[in-house]
């Protein structure tokens, strides 16, 4: 292994240093301190395209901060690659407070899709706090006979190679959970990935798909229309308080919500952080903020940093062990 010292590790070692001394030598914010933050537009970088749920809760948040900062937030779209696009952008980013990332759930799932990653999500980036979390449930179509998820299982196993269920591409959590279901089930459920939600609805809805795990955000609206047989979390969720979910049934690891969370990189000084995780939460408290994230189908989070980086611990962790046995690859 190297040990040269490369651009990333020279600017995270000068933030690291500058934050013991009060920011002293650094530039910008880190040299006047926290009280003058932010004294510049903030980039919100979302590594997905724009329109989608993520998009959303980044403009919404970047709206609210401003308003509360008298600040510009720009709101940056860097999608590709699963995501990690923009995540790299973000963990190589100056550690200045300027430069935030609204990560999913995808980014403690890549780590074990992928061998390499320009980046370690431990060690390059800095949770802040949760936005929103949601949950998926397991559907089918209203022409499927079964009523449960142990009539479909039933079902599937009755007639090996007939059924399948969709996602929304490969190494995505509604694979994920297709896959761990086919390992825990017994079941030979065939994987159909899709490029998005609306094509996978339709086929659903259709009768071409046999089944979908469909997040509560996308499929609220067409509840109506689909037969709901479980649900992901580790309670069930208070829209679909008759839906059991996995845990109660007797499966495992089903029990992480898909979430939405910020990040700044590693680097940045602990006050500069803390100042900008404070103001989201005191946001994510507003009623019209948890109006707003409940009608896109989710639950608004709002949480302390050092909890929301237990959660990311723990997830990544899972997910690892979930990934290996399940054999799933990006590559």
């Amino acid at each position: 292994m190297s040990h040269k010292i490369n651009r990333r590790q020279f600017t995270a070692a000068a933030a690291a240093a500058a934050a013991t001394t009060a920011f002293g030598g650094l530039p910008g914010a880190q040299a006047q301190g926290v009280g003058t933050y932010p004294s510049q537009p903030i980039r919100l970088v979302v590594p997905y395209p724009a329109g989608g749920a993520t998009d959303t809760l980044g403009r919404m948040m970047a709206a609210k901060l401003q308003e509360a900062w008298g600040q510009t937030l720009v709101v940056e779209n860097k999608p590709g690659a699963s995501g990690t696009v923009g995540n790299d952008l973000v963990a190589k980013a100056p550690p200045d407070g300027y430069t935030v990332l609204l990560g999913i759930t995808a980014i403690v799932q890549v780590p074990a899709l992928m061998s390499k990653l320009p980046y370690d999500v431990l060690k390059d980036l800095k949770p802040l706090t949760q936005v929103a979390s949601t949950n998926s449930v397991l559907v089918v179509p209203p022409s499927t006979p079964a009523r449960t998820l142990a009539e479909f299982i039933a079902l599937v196993k009755a007639n090996p190679g007939k059924y399948n269920y969709g996602s929304y591409g490969v190494g995505t959590s509604s694979h994920i959970h297709g896959s761990l279901l086919n390992l825990q089930a017994g079941t030979d459920l065939v994987h159909v990935p899709y490029k998005g939600a609306a094509p996978l609805l339709q086929d659903l809805r259709g009768g071409q798909l046999s089944a979908a795990f469909i997040d509560m955000a996308t499929v609220s609206p067409h509840l109506a229309s689909l037969k709901v047989l479980a649900a992901t979390g580790a309670g069930r969720n208070k829209n679909l308080p008759d839906t059991p979910s996995f845990a109660e049934l007797g499966f495992h690891s089903f029990e992480p919500e898909g979430w939405f969370g910020l990040f700044m990189p590693a680097a940045v000084p602990a006050p500069i952080a803390q100042k900008f995780a404070d103001e989201c939460n005191r946001i994510l408290r507003l009623p019209d903020v948890i109006s707003k994230i409940e009608t896109l189908g989710m639950k608004p989070g709002g949480m302390k940093s050092e909890e929301f980086a237990r959660i990311v611990h723990a997830d990544l962790t899972l997910y690892a062990k979930i990934i290996k046995d399940t054999r799933i690859s990006l590559e």
